[in-house]
């Protein structure tokens, strides 16, 4: 079977989870697909596929050499909820042109406003209807580990170390890692293949925290607020404006970091925003966090102490820190790359990975592309023979070829 056939049948299932939610999975609809593959891995050969009491879906490959290393494989079931992944109505265009694709929905994906899809003139491109996004992060990445699987079936002679792999629930939430039971897991290092542009090869990351300010207002009938009335919404919006106003996701690139309001509710006596602050850079990012406080504190110097209070998390850290030391892994995924004729590159993740916080953890983790691009919106589309390709070099990555 190949890659994209296994991906059609997974976007099929609704697997957003669920940032409110406190339990593990955050949503029980991720383990349909959970108990799915764990069907689909033990008719692979992969006796001990198994999902563990946190949703997480585990399964291993005996070595054929005990000398090489036992290499891990990772993707996630979960997607976002910030836009529907159901019902999916998509759709295959055949030898891509590089013009423009009018969704059913009436939306417009051309070349010009996502200039990734002019690598897939020639190939044939999954689309959805433009009223759902797709799922190819990372139910892709979840149909190329385990087409790789399946392609060294068919390859009884190769050399390789035990084989580990894992489909982690709640990454979109920042909780893929939480209960990752690396130990048990068995690798020596592993990747994380989750999105990207085929040949991407991601060592390093965003440091990244969680934010949210809050304010406390004062309500008073509004025909005798002179003095009197503190508009929580206001002073809130008055705090914004205190950040720095073109370090935000949509001025930034590369390497630039930004604060990033991802949402806000308010009224007159209490207000709240809540951010994302991220930086590669490790003391841009405690400047970053030194900057909120400071706006907290400037808040309270104009309206009285305890009007706004300010609440700093930190989520994860660059990964690069730890993989510099393992380079190694990263040279592995190279070689793997050049054995199906593509040229690798890297480049830094604009966001988080689950592999950053498995580095920290003791296991090396860098993140392999998928081929999937327009992530986490309607836009989101793949190419089959990227997915194909995909396949073969992961197949590669675990049992290189002579």
């Amino acid at each position: 079977m190949r890659a994209y056939e296994r991906f059609l049948n997974y976007i099929q299932f609704d697997t957003a989870s669920d940032e409110s939610s406190e339990t593990c999975p955050s949503t029980r609809k991720q383990l349909a697909l959970a108990n799915a593959l764990v069907c689909e891995m033990r008719a692979l050969g992969i006796a001990d596929a198994r999902v563990d009491d946190h949703g997480y879906v585990y399964g291993s490959i005996p070595a054929t050499d005990e000398s090489m290393p036992a290499i891990g494989l990772i993707a996630h079931m979960d997607v976002v909820d910030c836009v529907p992944c159901v019902p999916m109505r998509h759709r295959i265009i055949e030898n891509y042109d590089g013009g423009t694709v009018v969704l059913d929905s009436g939306d417009v994906l051309d070349a010009s406003a996502y200039p990734a899809l002019k690598a897939c003139v020639g190939k044939d491109l999954i689309v959805t209807d433009g009223r759902t996004i797709l799922g190819a992060d990372d139910k892709a990445g979840i149909a190329e580990i385990l087409t790789a699987v399946e392609l060294l079936r068919e390859r009884p002679q190769a050399r390789h170390g035990r084989i580990a792999i894992a489909f982690t629930p709640d990454e979109e939430i920042g909780r893929g890692a939480d209960r990752f039971d690396v130990a048990g897991f068995g690798a020596d290092f592993a990747y994380t293949v989750d999105g990207g542009a085929v040949g991407s090869i991601e060592y390093e990351n965003f440091n990244a925290a969680s934010a949210k300010l809050q304010v406390r207002g004062v309500s008073i009938h509004p025909g005798a607020a002179k003095d009197k009335m503190k508009n929580a919404s206001l002073i809130a919006m008055e705090f914004a404006s205190l950040l720095p106003p073109d370090e935000i996701p949509g001025k930034t690139e590369g390497y630039q970091g930004f604060f990033h309001l991802t949402d806000m509710t308010g009224e007159v006596e209490h207000a709240c925003l809540r951010y994302i602050i991220r930086d590669h850079d490790k003391a841009r990012f405690a400047r970053r966090k030194e900057q909120f406080a400071q706006a907290a504190a400037e808040i309270n110097r104009r309206y009285g102490e305890g009007t706004a209070s300010a609440e700093i998390v930190d989520s994860y850290y660059n990964m690069r820190e730890v993989l510099e030391t393992h380079m190694d892994v990263v040279r592995r995924a190279e070689q793997a790359y050049r054995a199906v004729n593509i040229q690798p590159y890297a480049e830094p993740i604009r966001g988080g990975t689950d592999g950053s916080r498995l580095s920290f953890m003791g296991l090396p983790c860098p993140n392999l592309a998928t081929g999937g691009m327009n992530g986490h919106g309607r836009m989101e589309c793949i190419a089959v023979q990227d997915m194909d390709v995909m396949a073969q070099m992961l197949a590669n990555l675990l049992a290189p070829q002579a």
